[in-house]
């Protein structure tokens, strides 16, 4: 299941407030070092930092 791209625009990772896309069910932050990987879970992104993978 793919996030609608209005969705997407609007979401920023919680930790550094950069912009994120969606790659193989996760939520990835595009910022310059950090990276994060944020879950999606049932359709709903977990923007949580203490849920997040690390790169």
């Amino acid at each position: 299941m793919s996030l609608e791209k209005e969705f997407l625009e609007i979401l920023a990772c919680p930790s550094c407030k950069a912009a994120v896309r969606e790659e193989n069910n996760q939520i990835i932050c595009t910022g310059a070092g950090c990276g994060l990987k944020y879950p999606i879970r049932d359709g709903i992104p977990v923007m949580l930092i203490e849920e997040a993978e690390k790169p």
